[in-house]
């Protein structure tokens, strides 16, 4: 690994990281653990203008610049190594913000926003895996009764927006700007998770009750994605109200069935507008995603820049049938076997590139979080530069928590198992399901190959046939083995969001003013640092619209009160309040903005 890794305070640094019986460790274990749970809701900036194409002068940064630090930084002074830009409070329409600031903190309006949300849960549209298409399964009609509730609720919207429906339950509402720049777009889905039958005893509420016991709503849906879908109609209907006219046209695109395969709604939808508006033709993308974290009493908001990728391998072994009075060496269940532990006993290999989204996010708690080991700390501020301190920071954030493990390489879970009929006969086929979530820096490609790789001398070894992804790897006269895409689910992982310039600077900025001027938060400071999603979400349908995707819930995970797709799904009420006011200063920010 050459001549610096002999240097001793990397070496002591690496070794203490190891010591998990600190107190340090246990709280750093929280912290992505919880970052992995909300991810699963998780390209280089080369060739585009400076920064100072959008008029955002450095002057606008937050605090003065710091590169060298001891122990973690204040959240309002700047670090070059995790770039934080200042509040940014709408101006040209500063006093319509300041406006619905104080109509966002109103009684009235948030009973308005309580009543918007219960009504919404109340409508069971739930999103299946085995759903037929739209048309055919009628399973889908209770998204009819959706849009009825969206309609009278927000009939302001519907009678000044143009509202398009794409394969019948995809909603598009197009608000037209006075001005030929780029659209920006704004996504949530309407389904949720199906609520398991035998569950329903465990919830205190019923799931599609949208009660309001004074501090929670409660229902399927609440977290995941009705609360986004909410606070940003309501968040546009109160714009409305207030007379506000868009200098940038805006889109809301509306998907129906996120959490399946998402081929209904946002893969129509996606067609939709790149046919409507063109390839690369929004500057921007804003979907549901991870929110905000209290880390030590520091703040951090983590809006995904990026997304892993997913294939999911069906391995199947086909062998001679018979009599199990007179078997062979190895059937098809045992020759499987040595397959699924052939892919098990080799784990792909951990990356940390300075170009990737985990080492941005390392970066920026190694400044700002003061739970993060301070030998860390000199790691992660040598690891800029230093390509020993680099591979030692990687080892050392991999044995700090096996979380790790997933954000720096490609994870695989053997999942499903069949095979066999009958105690008596042999097996004439066994098969398994392997999930893959693929690194940011690999590929659907490459994982295929790695598993060519591994597998054909298995195959060769016990005389198998290896047909893999379509092709004939190798001849055999036992048997046939055969590596597949499972329900062809293959996706590469996403571009990453460059975090520059431009839309990220106003993102940031949109989430620090909202944060900052809250009425329940007291003015605190928040930190916004990148985050790699381990999950996906619609946004993997709409990577031909613009580069700049981001994936942000405005609330706190302590705002779920039992998290998503579990019993007792629940939103604190005074969220909704806290998301709506994001939503208005992010669009009238976006509005004012010089981006193309």
């Amino acid at each position: 690994m050459g001549p610096a890794l002999a240097d001793v305070s990397l070496a002591r640094a690496s070794k203490k990281v190891r010591d998990s019986s600190t107190p340090r460790f246990h709280a750093f274990r929280v912290l992505f653990c919880s970052l992995a749970v909300i991810s699963l809701v998780a390209y280089k900036c080369c060739g585009f203008p400076p920064l100072q194409t959008y008029h955002l002068s450095q002057s606008w940064l937050a605090g003065h610049s710091s590169s060298e630090f001891v122990g973690s930084l204040s959240p309002d002074v700047n670090s070059t190594t995790c770039p934080q830009w200042a509040a940014l409070h709408p101006t040209k329409h500063q006093e319509l913000s300041e406006d619905l600031d104080a109509a966002y903190d109103s009684e009235d309006f948030k009973q308005a926003a309580i009543q918007a949300l219960g009504d919404a849960i109340r409508v069971p549209t739930e999103s299946y895996d085995d759903s037929g298409p739209v048309g055919e399964d009628s399973r889908w009609h209770t998204f009819a009764e959706l849009h009825r509730v969206l309609e009278a609720t927000f009939p302001r919207i519907y009678e000044s927006l143009n509202v398009t429906k794409v394969n019948t339950y995809g909603l598009v509402f197009h608000w037209q700007g006075s001005t030929t720049a780029k659209p920006y777009l704004l996504t949530a889905h309407q389904d949720v998770v199906p609520v398991e039958s035998q569950t329903i005893k465990d919830w205190k509420h019923d799931p599609y009750s949208g009660y309001y016991d004074g501090t929670w709503i409660w229902g399927r849906g609440s977290c995941d994605d009705k609360g986004d879908l909410i606070r940003q109609l309501l968040a546009i209907d109160s714009l409305l109200k207030q007379g506000f006219s868009p200098a940038r046209t805006l889109v809301l695109a509306y998907g129906f069935d996120e959490e399946s395969k998402g081929i209904e709604g946002a893969g129509r939808l996606a067609r939709y507008l790149g046919q409507t508006y063109g390839r690369d033709s929004f500057a921007l993308l804003l979907d549901e995603g991870a929110g905000y974290l209290d880390m030590g009493g520091v703040t951090f908001a983590i809006p995904s820049t990026s997304e892993k990728g997913y294939l999911d391998v069906k391995i199947t072994v086909s062998t001679l049938g018979g009599h199990s009075s007179v078997p062979p060496s190895h059937t098809s269940i045992g020759l499987l076997s040595r397959f699924i532990a052939a892919v098990e006993d080799n784990p792909h290999e951990t990356s940390l590139s300075r170009a990737g989204t985990a080492f941005a996010t390392t970066q920026c708690h190694a400044v700002y979080n003061p739970m993060f080991p301070e030998d860390m700390r000199e790691l992660a501020r040598k690891a800029v530069t230093d390509d020993a301190a680099l591979e030692m920071l990687r080892g050392g954030l991999l044995a700090l928590d096996p979380i790790y493990k997933a954000m720096l390489g490609t994870t695989q879970a053997v999942d499903l198992v069949e095979g066999g009929v009958k105690v008596n006969a042999l097996p004439e086929r066994a098969s398994a399901v392997v999930n893959h979530r693929i690194a940011e820096d690999s590929s659907v490609g490459e994982l295929q190959q790695h598993l060519i790789d591994l597998l054909t001398p298995l195959a060769l070894k016990y005389d198998l046939g290896l047909a893999a992804f379509g092709n004939n790897v190798t001849f055999g006269g036992a048997g046939q083995v055969i590596l597949s895409d499972f329900l062809e689910g293959a996706l590469e992982p996403s571009p990453v969001t460059p975090t520059k310039y431009g839309p990220w600077a106003i993102l940031q900025g949109s989430i620090k003013a909202a944060f900052e001027s809250s009425p329940t938060l007291n003015g605190s400071h928040v930190v916004v640092t990148p985050f790699l999603s381990i999950g996906n979400t619609d946004t993997k349908f709409y990577w031909h619209l613009t580069k700049h995707i981001f994936r942000f819930s405005p609330s706190f995970e302590t705002d779920h009160y039992n998290g998503e797709h579990t019993v007792n799904e629940a939103v604190r009420a005074t969220s909704l309040n806290e998301g709506v006011r994001f939503y208005t200063k992010f669009i009238l920010n976006v509005d004012s903005s010089d981006l193309p």
